[in-house]
């Protein structure tokens, strides 16, 4: 018996391939980039502004009492000391794609909310990292105020490597803070997984008879001294050398020796003039869809003393 000649469906002028003209079956899935993060947002101060190009935050020291001798006058000689502090808004921010209407026709799947999304979401992550960077900076600076306190650095080589000296670290910042008078709630502790991780594997942090919280069998740890502890992988760990074009707050600086930030709620501050918004047009004259997401907000220091900078240098 001979063997058949079969018509060979996917083959193209019959050479070559024989699946090469088969449909690509689509899997209904769509692999977008994993969701990360973003962290700060609620961890800080936000205002609205309706219009301007910056917003001011008044600041005031604390005044001193005296005892007072029976018959004198008071006249008020108990001085209080004013500053501000300023943060501006800055540039517009976007993120733009252009979609060709004909590569939209032939696409068997939808794009669009993934790039809506997508773009949202990479503002954010910019708008993450220039906090974090904020809050170092903000360690790093005097005090608002004169007669008030600035922020504060405490450096070991060993707050990158060794679990106990990182805990240690963190206790010293909480300290500091106390010392201040900067209040116990909303304090936060922000690292990079890498040290997260650190702080995980040490069993002192779930020590349930002194009050430890966590769960060693998922790698999480809670708190340090009652500080939430907080991983990003928006920590700034390079050299900015210089400001980026667009920008009218500091950012910049030097933050590759930087370990962890302790920070309070009240540290930095975020004046909003146009919130996160996506928008898109068709252009005929171009043929496809323009999108673009945007904002315009700026970051700033409002209280120095209220954050501590733990580096390995």
């Amino acid at each position: 018996m001979s063997n058949a000649t079969p018509s060979r469906l996917g083959q193209i002028n019959e050479a070559g391939d024989a699946n090469a003209l088969f449909l690509k079956v689509y899997a209904g899935e769509i692999l977008t980039a994993f969701e990360e993060t973003n962290v700060m947002m609620d961890k800080h101060i936000v205002r609205t502004i309706p219009h301007g190009k910056s917003a001011q935050f008044p600041a005031t020291w604390k005044t001193d009492a005296a005892y007072h001798t029976p018959g004198n006058e008071l006249i008020g000689s108990q001085k209080m000391v004013h500053a501000e502090r300023i943060i501006n808004i800055d540039d517009l921010l976007v993120s733009d794609t252009f979609i060709a209407n004909i590569d939209e026709a032939k696409n068997h799947y939808d794009v669009r909310s993934i790039y809506s999304f997508e773009q949202g979401r990479a503002l954010a992550r910019k708008a993450d990292k220039q906090l974090l960077q904020i809050g170092i900076l903000a360690a790093r600076a005097s005090s608002t105020v004169t007669g008030g306190f600035g922020g504060s650095k405490l450096v070991n080589a060993n707050y990158d490597m060794d679990a106990e000296t990182l805990i240690s670290g963190i206790f010293a910042a909480a300290q500091a803070m106390d010392e201040k008078d900067i209040p116990e709630e909303d304090r936060f502790c922000f690292l990079k997984p890498k040290h997260y991780s650190i702080l995980a594997q040490n069993t002192k942090l779930y020590n349930k008879d002194w009050g430890g919280m966590g769960v060693y069998a998922e790698g999480k740890v809670l708190k340090v001294c009652n500080v939430t502890l907080v991983k990003t992988n928006n920590f700034p760990n390079t050299n900015i050398p210089s400001a980026e074009t667009g920008t009218n707050n500091t950012y910049h600086g030097d933050f590759s020796n930087s370990i962890a930030l302790v920070m309070h709620k009240s540290t930095v501050g975020t004046v909003k003039l146009l919130d996160l918004a996506v928008e898109s047009a068709y252009d005929i004259r171009r043929q496809g869809t323009l999108m673009v997401a945007k904002y315009a907000i700026g970051h700033g220091i409002l209280r120095p003393e209220c954050a501590v900078e733990l580096a390995k240098a």
